[in-house]
């Protein structure tokens, strides 16, 4: 593996900048939860040959490689991260309006895609302004919220697969179900999408984001760190609701937290480690089903360990 990687090391510095190309990233510098080890090396692409050729080398030389965007779903372990973190985010962000449709690349976040649909008189993405994340992390899980999710507004999606090939994936292809899609089943690299939109009145729009966003305020932890809704909604159950009656709001394992404002989220409050997220995620799971019967299943990665 230290030749593979003394080898890996030289030819990326022909692909990449070496300034994009860094070592031991601590990924609570990566994610939102601010938990994790460090990665063995991070790489900044800045477009989609280079994810490409990126992806072909790791794939030849057999080395353990994840994407990820602003890190708003994940949680790495203490132990860090032995492989290569491919970033898609601000360094891959760029946004394309054409009348009624919005091309964006994968790293550009919600907000941002969103915003400028408002901007352009467009409805439909309304519901993803206040998702944190990126558009591609967005579009491989189906992220979703106030009765909509990106299935109804994405149109066609632009991937590379784990050998580097592109694929350009059209409506039913995605195979989008809840929380799931093709691309996660077949860990494909949501490069860029496109969006297909309704024309709206710009007022309209700018009061509906603002009233989702304030109910987000109100019922999610947004203070502290977390990585989002840590579980998956059970069919016919609300996860948090299941916590709640379960007795375990306010439950904490070292410095990780049930929210006491929303039970399915897991916040940290100051100094937790993944270890402790980690722990209270596989106890919230145990405590759950002792009550109700009703088996959680988490929708955030977990990586590394």
């Amino acid at each position: 593996m230290i030749d593979r990687w003394r080898v890996f090391i030289e030819e990326i510095k022909s692909v990449v900048d070496e300034d994009r190309i860094l070592y031991s990233v601590p990924m609570k510098e990566q994610t939102s939860i601010r938990v994790g080890g460090a990665a063995k090396m991070l790489i900044l692409p800045s477009c989609r040959k280079e994810i490409a050729e990126i992806i072909k080398m790791l794939y030849r030389m057999k080395i353990p490689y994840y994407v990820v965007g602003n890190g708003t779903n994940l949680i790495v372990s203490d132990e860090g991260y032995p492989g290569v973190i491919i970033r898609l985010a601000e360094n891959y962000s760029d946004i394309k309006v054409d009348g009624s449709e919005i091309t964006a690349l994968s790293g550009a976040s919600l907000a941002a895609v969103s915003n400028i649909a408002m901007l352009n008189s467009l409805t439909g993405l309304e519901f993803a302004s206040g998702i944190p994340g990126t558009i591609g992390g967005a579009v491989a899980m189906n992220a979703g919220a106030y009765n909509c999710e990106m299935k109804d507004v994405v149109a066609e999606t632009s991937c590379i697969d784990e050998q580097g090939n592109l694929l350009l994936l059209k409506g039913a292809e995605h195979d989008f179900g809840y929380r799931s899609s093709r691309i996660q089943k077949e860990k494909l690299i949501v490069v860029e999408v496109r969006v297909r939109l309704q024309r709206g009145n710009i007022s309209d729009i700018k009061e509906k984001m603002r009233y989702f966003n304030e109910c987000r305020r109100e019922k999610q932890p947004l203070d502290l760190p977390s990585a989002g809704s840590v579980f998956k909604r059970p069919p016919g159950y609300y996860a948090g609701r299941l916590i709640e009656d379960a007795g375990l709001k306010g439950y904490r394992i070292g410095g990780a937290k049930i929210s006491e404002k929303h039970c399915g989220f897991i916040v940290n409050t100051g100094n937790a480690t993944a270890n402790d997220v980690i722990k209270l995620i596989e106890y919230v799971k145990e405590r759950v089903f002792q009550h109700s019967g009703v088996m959680l299943e988490h929708e955030v990665k977990i990586l590394g360990g």
